[in-house]
């Protein structure tokens, strides 16, 4: 998911979008956006685009008062992965990553990655096991190794902490 609809603006429709991108403006790039519709996703073309103070607002097509925008209200938006910019070795998408098991270099399994956010100085990964953890996404001293192909995230970890 790149982004979620998280409000209205004006009468001509207008929404607010919260951006999960980096920079948050980096959603505007994106044409189609696909909308979150009933469990199924779609295509949605982008009519206009504005930034608005640190936020987005934007129109899609066909999208002309703010009756129609209403019903777009706490939808999700997302792109087609074809669409994301190809990463280089040892980048990854935070969606690539969950999912993963995530074991100590000791051998211990502590769940798997339910999702990430940023704390300004560096990403946190959040594990779902017997209980939830909170390990900074560190390369190189906390997170270890990441397999994406065997499904793995190798951490630097006190399963205690």
């Amino acid at each position: 998911m790149l982004g979620r609809i998280i409000g209205l603006y004006g009468v001509q429709g207008w929404v607010k979008v919260f951006s999960y991108t980096e920079p948050r403006a980096g959603i505007i790039d994106y044409d189609p956006l696909y909308l979150a519709d009933q469990g199924d996703w779609r295509p949605c073309q982008v009519a206009e685009t504005r930034l608005q103070g640190k936020g987005v607002i934007l129109r899609f097509a066909g999208c002309d008062d703010r009756n129609a925008a209403m019903a777009l209200l706490g939808r999700d938006l997302a792109v087609r992965r074809e669409q994301l910019a190809p990463l280089t070795a040892g980048e990854y998408y935070w969606s690539d990553l969950e999912g993963l098991r995530v074991i100590t270099v000791g051998g211990v399994e502590l769940g798997v990655v339910a999702r990430l956010f940023e704390t300004g100085a560096n990403d946190v990964v959040v594990v779902a096991g017997e209980r939830e953890r909170l390990i900074p996404f560190i390369t190189g001293d906390v997170i270890v190794e990441i397999d994406l192909a065997g499904g793995v995230m190798r951490v630097d970890w006190d399963p205690d902490f």
